[in-house]
């Protein structure tokens, strides 16, 4: 594989991998806590950007479980062990607005989105 040379004051690309590839790691946080797993990689088309992820937590077997939006910038992919680090204690993941499979966020509505970007510390991306 070639490598291309940065050009002073420009970026390189990071590294990039398919939303898919991630869909069903294993979440944890900085303690190593198990917090679920990821479900999916959501898109703000209008913006172009990771709007947030939704990560699946409690339940048994798949029966029960919460649904968290979380702002991208909340988590790290650790691709050496396959999973998610979020940025947060089990705690706070416990007590935060959570939502079920058949109603999900509208993050079109900014008051929702700023609430819970603000929930998790984060500055809301189109702010």
């Amino acid at each position: 594989m070639a490598t291309v040379p940065a050009i002073q004051g420009q970026k390189t690309p990071g590294l990039v991998l398919s939303g898919s590839s991630l869909k069903g790691d294993k979440v944890v946080n900085l303690k190593g806590e198990d917090l679920g797993k990821l479900e999916e990689i959501m898109i703000d088309l209008d913006r172009g950007q990771v709007a947030y992820v939704v990560l699946s937590f409690g339940g048994f077997l798949g029966l029960g479980d919460k649904l968290f939006a979380i702002p991208w910038q909340a988590i790290t992919v650790d691709t050496a062990k396959r999973q998610i680090i979020l940025n947060a204690d089990k705690a706070l993941l416990e007590k935060a607005p959570g939502f079920d499979r058949d109603n999900w966020p509208d993050m079109a509505d900014l008051a929702l989105g700023t609430t819970l970007y603000g929930y998790y510390g984060y500055k809301p991306y189109w702010a």
